[in-house]
């Protein structure tokens, strides 16, 4: 192991892979909160209670 090290530099390889998992967690987190179900800030009972009250609207 101790010759990867040789080949990358320590400090470049540990900032790229911090970034990387930065953007990474960047991009699930935006992915989850595009689904109804996983979408913690509006709450899990948003569609549920929207539904029910656009079927009564319409006659």
């Amino acid at each position: 192991m101790w010759r990867v090290w040789l080949i990358f530099d320590p400090r470049r390889a540990l900032v790229a892979m911090a970034a990387f998992l930065f953007v990474l967690a960047i991009v699930i987190h935006f992915i989850l909160l595009s689904t109804p179900r996983y979408n913690w800030l509006d709450g899990p009972h948003t569609a549920a209670q929207a539904a029910p009250a656009a079927a009564a609207a319409t006659p």
